[in-house]
């Protein structure tokens, strides 16, 4: 491949920690003089970061490689790869499926991406999927958004959920220092990025894997002492965290948030079933009424707090009355929004292997009645809005309307306003809400 020839597309599917790995391995792949082509057939050097979460991320995967792969027998010079969690899974076994893939590689040499290519340009077809320790990230990445960027804090998963497979695909828990995750958000600051979403699989897991306790005899780091050691950062003024455990989630935690300003007001705390029989047989570590207190002591703090969530429905065994007490959390907490997802068996995973799995219809049923609940609920929260002046961050044009730029509110609801994206990106603005929606808002500039 000549380096005049060089330019490339990623396709992510799946998290939020699979767009920052893009965002690192695109940042690689520019320090190799590669440049982003838009359209996937005007690259030669073509990436699908992977998610095996659900069945039907991993087949749209099979689809896409299948028409690469043909479009590489007239022409050989195309780079195929395959990183993420599906690379990870599949090892070896995708290039028996695909034997046009040139490098499979998965989320842990997210890093080592320059490495394994010079490899593959040499003439070998790679696989990269043996554990490793993840080194510290110097990579520049290539970011979507020049006002919001992710921090990865914590790689991988210690937990042992039994429909989960994200602790096979992407190891076990490796804790950033806290001194790298500044320095990162301090070279953002002074780029101009205005909010930051520090990352991890298990966010509130940070800081167990390093070394040092305290005279109480906690540990030494916390995402709750990291968030003190970044929050004055100059540049940066909101900072986010993604996805939270109910199993670590504490009251320290939630005190700190209230107190420290840049930390906005929203929680994603995934609580997979409103059931405790479930909840056991998922190996999720937590009650449903640990969980409902987890969500009382934020709203103690803070009342207005955003609430977001993860949900399965048709776990194997799971019963029409253990559903319907899934519907009674939902309905008791009433969540801002809800990500929400029948059961998928998933390879290597203690639950795929179960007798008890439900049909798909039941699943299909159970996933309408609880999005019908969800949708309803987000509304009735999104109507405390109304009238209300919001500060929001504005982060670009509205898509769908030039007349309108886009940003969020603290609490991480859309809004949509009209406004110029020349005078306005990257600004934070009060905004009068005049319209809510189940998910987003529309409101109108006030004067400064």
């Amino acid at each position: 491949m000549t380096a005049t020839s060089r330019r490339y597309h990623i396709t992510t599917f799946g998290c939020q920690m699979n767009k920052a790995d893009s965002e690192r391995m695109a940042g690689i792949l520019e320090k190799m003089g590669f440049e982003w082509a838009e359209q996937p057939d005007d690259a030669n050097l073509i990436l699908y970061n992977t998610c095996t979460i659900r069945d039907n991320a991993e087949q749209k995967v099979y689809s896409y490689l299948g028409r690469q792969a043909k479009r590489k027998q007239t022409e050989p010079d195309l780079t195929l790869v395959v990183a993420g969690c599906v690379a990870q899974q599949e090892g070896e076994s995708l290039l028996r499926r695909v034997p046009e893939l040139d490098l499979v590689m998965g989320p842990q040499h997210a890093n080592r991406l320059q490495e394994l290519l010079e490899q593959v340009f040499s003439g070998s077809q790679v696989v990269a999927t043996e554990p490793v320790h993840i080194m510290e990230d110097i990579t520049k990445p290539r970011r979507d958004s020049q006002i919001t960027a992710w921090v990865n804090v914590i790689y991988g998963c210690n937990e042992r959920c039994t429909y989960c497979v994200v602790p096979s695909v992407r190891g076990v828990e490796q804790s950033r220092t806290p001194t790298a995750i500044r320095a990162e958000m301090e070279a953002l600051g002074r780029q101009g990025y205005r909010e930051v979403t520090l990352l991890g699989q298990n966010i509130d897991a940070y800081g167990r894997d390093l070394a040092g306790v305290t005279e109480d005899g906690r540990h030494l780091h916390t995402l709750t002492d990291l968030l003190y050691f970044v929050h004055d950062v100059p540049g940066i003024e909101r900072i986010r965290f993604a996805t939270s455990h109910p199993r670590y989630f504490t009251e320290r935690l939630i005190r700190a948030c209230a107190e420290l300003s840049k930390v906005c007001e929203h929680f994603h705390i995934p609580f997979q079933s409103g059931d405790n029989a479930v909840l056991k047989a998922m190996a999720r570590g937590y009650t449903q009424e640990k969980y409902r207190r987890i969500i009382h002591t934020i709203r103690k703090y803070m009342p207005d707090a955003a609430i977001s969530a993860d949900a399965i429905v048709g776990f194997p065994g799971e019963t029409e009355e253990q559903f319907e007490n899934t519907l009674k959390l939902v309905e008791d907490i009433g969540f801002d929004q809800l990500n929400t997802a029948a059961y998928s068996p998933r390879p290597g995973t203690p639950a795929a292997l179960w007798e008890n799995q439900l049909s798909e219809e039941v699943k299909s049923d159970r996933l309408q009645r609880l999005n019908h609940l969800v949708a309803t609920k987000a509304a009735e929260r999104s109507l405390r809005y109304l009238n209300r002046v919001e500060e929001i961050l504005v982060e670009d044009q509205n898509p769908k309307d030039p007349s309108q730029v886009m940003g969020r509110t603290r609490s991480n609801r859309l809004t949509f306003f009209p406004g110029a994206i020349e005078a306005l990106k990257g600004r934070l603005v009060n905004v009068r809400i005049t319209a809510a929606r189940a998910f987003s808002l529309t409101g109108e500039l006030l004067p400064e």
